[in-house]
């Protein structure tokens, strides 16, 4: 066991865990923060996608001893209340369907967004491309994208 203080959030958060622990568990198991979703445990299918330090990260296969003083982002801390830009788009459109891969979507959407404010089709499905939805919400997911791109 190692102590690790992670920057969670904009938040310091203190666990003592295996240094090997995947971010993943440290988040749903030791802070609770369980919207971030186990999907294949493999990182090929983006439920378990957060922001590490602005770039979209699989959490699942990045150990906790890798974070260092990384900046962690979860779609808990996306925004205070629900109202980020892709979020808002994410409703407006009505993407959801079960929702179990949503907040991977949103968090690799938001990370887009942010270092390309306007992509073309091309460039959302590049950056989309693994994360799977079983639901098949893909022509909603890019309108959304397009939606917040343009707010």
């Amino acid at each position: 066991m190692a102590t690790f203080n992670l920057n969670i959030n904009g938040k310091t958060q203190t666990v003592d865990v295996d240094p090997n622990t995947p971010l993943l568990w440290v988040l749903r198991d030791h802070l609770k923060l369980v919207g971030t979703k186990y999907g294949c445990g493999i990182a090929q299918c983006g439920s378990c996608t957060v922001h590490l330090s602005g770039i979209a990260v699989r959490s699942c296969m990045l150990t906790v001893s890798t974070v260092g003083n990384q900046d962690v982002t979860t779609i808990e801390g996306l925004s205070e209340n629900g109202d980020h830009p892709v979020q808002k788009a994410w409703m407006e459109v009505d993407v959801p369907q079960c929702g179990y891969c949503q907040a991977g979507q949103i968090m690799t959407a938001a990370a887009l967004l942010e270092n390309n404010p306007d992509p073309s089709d091309s460039e959302i499905e590049m950056a989309m491309n693994g994360n799977i939805c079983r639901c098949g919400t893909y022509v909603r997911i890019k309108k959304a994208i397009k939606l917040a791109a343009n707010s």
